[in-house]
């Protein structure tokens, strides 16, 4: 496994690289038959370093962790540990889902989306609203209205209210069971994924709730 380590004004000598090397692969080669790379990056926070880990695991796999510690190494432990804990929630589920991607014939080109960030629009003081305004937005021809200001709605996403366009990256759309895309969601620690369901050929979503709790969107359900 190609493992890169990095610190932001942190000093990362050969000591800590070896205990990163070390302790990677003591991770897992439990798991995985092989782990293609991994960032490692430390960091200070006043009194305490902090460590984060995102190893490329597979096709469309990805796992992340982070740490905290008194000094380099003890936060490096914290963030290998919470990912040894979630490989072990997920065990019996990651042996199913390394067979699936085994038997399944991978299509000729992968099915891609565009992923883009979009900076944060700067705050707008409040205008006065004429109350006569919104009566008159109650009466039928609302709707019309509405219409008409909706057909340049895909336009303004490059405009300056939803602010601009600062990163855009391509992302595959993986087919997977809502399990394994719930799994992959917390592996990764991410807060929304998109993916092909395997059952029903449908785009679905899943996502972490505000409450921890993990939401599916399944158009096919509705």
């Amino acid at each position: 496994m190609h493992i890169i380590v990095a610190g932001k004004q942190v000093e990362t000598g050969e000591a800590l690289k070896v205990h990163v090397t070390e302790g990677l692969n003591a991770v897992t080669r439990k798991y995985f038959d092989h782990a293609l790379e991994a960032y490692v990056t430390f960091g200070k926070n006043r009194a305490f370093f902090s460590c984060v880990i995102d190893i490329h695991a597979g096709r469309g796999l990805s796992l992340r962790g982070e740490g905290e510690g008194p000094d380099a190494h003890r936060a490096f432990d914290v963030a290998a540990a919470h990912i040894a804990k979630r490989l072990r929630r997920y065990r019996r589920r990651m042996n199913e889902h390394s067979r699936n991607l085994a038997d399944e014939r991978l299509p000729a080109t992968a099915e891609t989306a565009r992923q883009v960030v979009l900076a944060q629009p700067a705050d707008v003081p409040d205008e006065p609203v004429d109350p006569a305004v919104l009566l008159d937005g109650l009466d039928n021809d609302a709707p019309a209205a509405d219409a008409a200001n909706g057909a340049g709605a895909a336009d303004d996403m490059d405009g300056a209210e939803h602010g601009a366009i600062i990163a855009e990256t391509p992302t595959e759309i993986a087919r997977l069971t809502v399990g394994e895309a719930v799994m992959r969601l917390d592996l990764g620690q991410m807060p929304v994924m998109m993916f092909r369901n395997r059952a029903s050929g449908q785009l679905n979503v899943v996502y972490r709730r505000p409450d921890g709790h993990v939401g599916w969107i399944d158009p096919a359900a509705a």
